[in-house]
């Protein structure tokens, strides 16, 4: 027989890990290693087992003061007595809450001899799945907010039998009320009990005599809606908006979950949104950025008139106050930056070559020509 490996070493934690570490450590392997969620694992089965000895010694204190004392030897007996899945200690730890969240309230664990929180487990209120939808906006729809109306399909309880499925209540006859069925094997190990959700009542304990025809016994009906979704302004491209109970259905008669829309918002064509701010990049011909002028900038709220200074460089910007996003989701206003960039003509006329010539004749070297000219002549 494989020596047996370190109990620590099985649940991935130190000696002086606490009570509180060890349970979360072997929650950990239960979800990895559970033979139902790793059936194409034949190592699962094994690993499980081992995960589980390891907890039943170190989840107690005085099984583990004799481990740490003496090893393997010092817990003998309790190891020995350690027949597969029937008859393990599980220190009152809930195996229940492990797999609630993956079954919606089925438990796995409730399958083994010893581990059933019983019926009530099937039987008990869980919330149904969120659910993730993408929205295209527009430009402006993301900055001034708007009213998107879509078709969305809802589960919700069926009318005619109140989110029961059927009429006339009664013990089912296939699990006697327990709503499980229980099968036996024997292995190497001892003995393996399995419970599975009785096919008739699906775990519920109960039957109909009269099944609903409305919702055909599952007690909510699909129905589409038209569904109109008032969006905040300020919205951006990976926010996201809550609809409440619009998301998949729960089970046993718990609520739904909820709708989650992702926004992808589209580009402008000249505006530029960064966070709260927005950028315009604004054109100036020579003769505007060497000699000044004042030019009408388009905003998000209209226009505004611009006195730019004499001498503008492309690059330059200017700041105007308020004039940026006002997010009513985040509670934050940005303002807009209008940046400037000089455009050379390409092609000219005589009369304009004619007077750049001239221009050129004349002085109109800078601080910043001067002493790059210097810079230049010092490297010849």
């Amino acid at each position: 027989m494989a020596e047996k490996r370190d109990y620590y070493e099985v649940l991935g934690v130190s000696k002086n890990a606490t009570e509180a570490e060890i349970k979360s450590a072997f929650r950990k392997k239960a979800k990895e290693f559970h033979p139902d969620l790793n059936k194409d694992n034949p190592n699962a089965e094994e690993k499980f087992k081992e995960a589980q000895e390891a907890y039943s010694v170190l989840s107690d204190e005085s099984k583990r003061k004799m481990y740490d004392q003496y090893g393997h030897a010092g817990v003998s007996g309790g190891a020995s007595g350690f027949s597969g899945f029937s008859g393990f200690d599980a220190g009152g730890f809930d195996f229940g809450d492990i797999f609630d969240s993956i079954f919606g309230g089925e438990s796995a664990f409730s399958g083994f001899s010893g581990f059933s929180s019983g019926a009530s487990s099937r039987t008990r209120k869980s919330r149904g799945s969120d659910v993730l939808m993408q929205m295209n906006l527009d430009f402006e729809e993301a900055i001034f907010g708007t009213e998107k109306k879509f078709d969305l399909d809802v589960v919700e309880e069926c009318e005619e039998c109140h989110g029961k499925g059927g009429f006339d209540v009664e013990e089912c006859h296939t699990c006697h009320g327990s709503g499980t069925i229980t099968t036996q094997q024997q292995t190497i190990l001892g003995s393996f009990l399995s419970k599975s959700t009785c096919p008739d009542c699906g775990g519920t304990g109960k039957i109909y005599k009269r099944k609903c025809r409305e919702c055909n016994g599952k007690g909510r009906v699909k129905r589409n809606k038209k569904i109109t979704i008032s969006i905040p302004a300020g919205i951006t491209t990976g926010d996201r908006l809550r609809v409440s109970g619009k998301g998949n259905p729960g089970s046993n008669g718990g609520p739904n979950g909820d709708l989650y829309l992702e926004f992808i918002v589209s580009e402008h064509e000249f505006f530029l949104r960064d966070q709260d701010d927005i950028y315009l990049e604004v054109p100036l011909t020579i003769t505007e950025a060497i000699l000044g002028c004042k030019k009408v900038i388009p905003t998000l709220y209209g226009n505004v008139k611009l006195n730019i200074d004499a001498g503008t460089n492309s690059g330059d910007k200017e700041r105007i106050r308020g004039k940026g996003v006002d997010n009513k989701y985040h509670k934050h206003k940005g303002d807009m930056y209008v940046v400037f960039k000089v455009y050379t003509p390409k092609r000219l006329s005589r009369d304009q070559k004619s007077l750049i010539e001239k221009l050129a004749k004349t002085s109109l070297e800078t601080e910043e020509i001067t002493t790059f000219t210097k810079f230049v002549d010092k490297n010849n």
